[in-house]
């Protein structure tokens, strides 16, 4: 990642490369706008149930600790999210997008959203087994992610999982080959999302013929969802 300051004196840019840093990207734009929307309807409703949904965009205590940081002690902070134009805009976002603006009169709605997640219940070790349905990486090499729709393990419909590179190459061969996959991590979240981190034991899982003609069948109907198609989603 490279950051150098802008022109002006007032900003703070950074740089960060296509290959390994796009997933990321995509994810900080979903999830800057969906902070955005959460705060809008806190102030209008009172209610702070639009943040249990933003997790689904990315939103957490580290993002929501992070705009407190901001703007606490200015005037507000004002964030941009642009593509390189020879690698083009990733699908679901949009070229030449507005700033997103957060202002001090932000901060009681970004705080208790942070003492929230902070409440968070505690994470678990769990070995999961499910069918990998999306997956997307920027470029042939490196870490990429991946959707599982949980058939045991956890009892939640889906995850996302971050993999690296061998066992990314691991879910793609199950998922071509209509095999679930079984992989053990750390089980975080609260509201109905959930997300595997410290993945490790990745592999494929047999099943009788029965079931794999039946996740075939699943992956023969949602074929726009493989390869770089995961899409802007970083919902769980």
């Amino acid at each position: 990642m490279l950051v150098g300051p802008a022109p002006d004196g007032r900003g703070l840019t950074a740089f960060v490369p296509v290959a390994t840093g796009r997933p990321l990207a995509v994810c900080l734009f979903h999830a800057l706008h969906a902070a955005r929307e959460a705060v809008d309807l806190q102030r209008v409703t009172g209610s702070m149930d639009a943040f249990a949904t933003a997790v689904g965009a990315g939103v957490s205590h580290e993002l929501t600790e992070a705009l407190v940081t901001l703007v606490r002690g200015t005037e507000g902070a004002r964030i941009r999210v642009d593509w390189a134009p020879a690698a083009g805009v990733p699908e679901g976002c949009v070229s030449g997008a507005a700033p997103v603006e957060f202002s001090p009169g932000d901060l009681p709605v970004l705080l208790e959203a942070g003492r929230r997640y902070r409440g968070a219940e505690p994470s678990v070790t769990v070995t999961v087994t499910g069918a990998v349905v999306r997956m997307y990486r920027s470029g042939p090499q490196g870490d990429g992610m991946v959707r599982l729709r949980v058939l045991a393990g956890a009892d939640v419909g889906h995850l996302r999982v971050t993999l690296g590179e061998e066992d990314y190459r691991t879910a793609g061969h199950a998922h071509l080959m209509g095999l679930p996959v079984r992989m053990r991590g750390l089980l975080t979240g609260q509201s109905g999302f959930r997300r595997l981190t410290e993945v490790r034991e990745v592999a494929p899982v047999q099943v009788d013929e029965a079931e794999r003609d039946r996740l075939l069948k699943a992956l023969q109907e949602s074929t726009d969802d493989f390869g770089t198609a995961f899409g802007p989603a970083c919902d769980d």
